[in-house]
């Protein structure tokens, strides 16, 4: 949605992670889009224009121990926004991301929770998984430690936290209030645009094999892939990838386990406590913490 301003720029790679290197996949490293230098990352803005605001997105920069300082040492008048999302809420829907990522293989949501801790250990890892430490699910939702590496380097002024419940609740508002802490014309029209739904993979190992031959991974799928390329082009491939997974791939994600949520949020009741003391915000209600014990 703020790419569509015209005061801000933001390129059309996603997730660049060029400020959290630690926490790239060997994958992502080899992929050229993906900036390794300064001057390469610097080459992602150069079409923008002199009198737009530059910014990118990247989650991992939130769970990174070096990110903040990171960017602050590139930018320091750099302006910071977190989005917050209930932790158990949170964690399932990551859960479905990462086994569409192919970074999880345990399709039971409570059983690769409870997984954690032999993962620490280096044991139960998927044997292809790009991003072993993205299992350490309870390490995305250390909310205060994430939030105070910013604070650290950055005036409060500079970091805008928002929580996940109200931008979808108040989506427009809400944007709104994202373009003046950006300080860009906040009048302009806002378009609503749903991103990154939540879904199931019904065929793990046939999506595994679209993905590996699209992206050209393996000796088979390398010149599979090349001789694609060179019989199509990028849009009418994306659009057949994009069928393919709508129609028979994907599906509907499975109805939340609401023993396994339960016990989530009763385990991290403590995190959401902290958090709306350090940002002076009744999180625990408006999350439904106030009811657990």
């Amino acid at each position: 949605m703020l790419r569509r301003h015209p005061q801000i720029y933001m390129p059309d790679v996603k997730e660049t992670w060029y400020f959290s290197p630690e926490l790239r996949s060997i994958e992502k490293r080899r992929r050229a889009s993906r900036p390794e230098t300064l001057e390469q990352y610097l080459s992602l803005f150069a079409a923008a224009r002199p009198d737009q605001r530059l910014g990118e997105n990247s989650p991992a920069y939130l769970m990174s121990e070096k990110a903040a300082r990171r960017i602050h040492d590139a930018q320091p008048d750099a302006r910071i926004i977190a989005i917050l999302r209930e932790p158990a809420s949170f964690l399932r829907s990551f859960h479905l991301q990462c086994l569409r990522n192919h970074v999880e293989t345990e399709k039971n949501f409570g059983r690769a929770i409870a997984l954690e801790p032999a993962r620490r250990r280096g044991e139960h890892v998927p044997p292809n998984s790009q991003r072993p430490h993205e299992l350490l699910y309870s390490d995305h939702i250390r909310y205060v430690d994430q939030l105070r590496r910013y604070h650290e380097v950055f005036p409060r002024a500079r970091v805008l936290v928002l929580i996940y419940e109200e931008f979808r609740r108040e989506n427009e508002q809400t944007v709104r209030d994202v373009l003046r802490f950006l300080d860009v014309d906040d009048s302009v029209s806002v378009e609503s645009i749903e991103a990154n739904p939540s879904y199931n993979v019904r065929l793990p190992q046939l999506h595994e094999l679209v993905r590996s031959a699209y992206m050209g991974r393996g000796p088979v799928s390398r010149p599979a892939k090349a001789l694609v390329n060179a019989l199509t082009t990028r849009r009418l491939r994306h659009n057949v990838l994009r069928v393919t997974q709508q129609r028979v791939l994907y599906g509907e994600p499975p109805s939340a386990d609401e023993e396994v949520m339960l016990e989530l949020r009763r385990r991290f009741r403590g995190e959401v406590v902290a958090l709306s003391k350090y940002l002076d915000r009744d999180l625990v209600s408006l999350w439904g913490y106030d009811g657990i014990d």
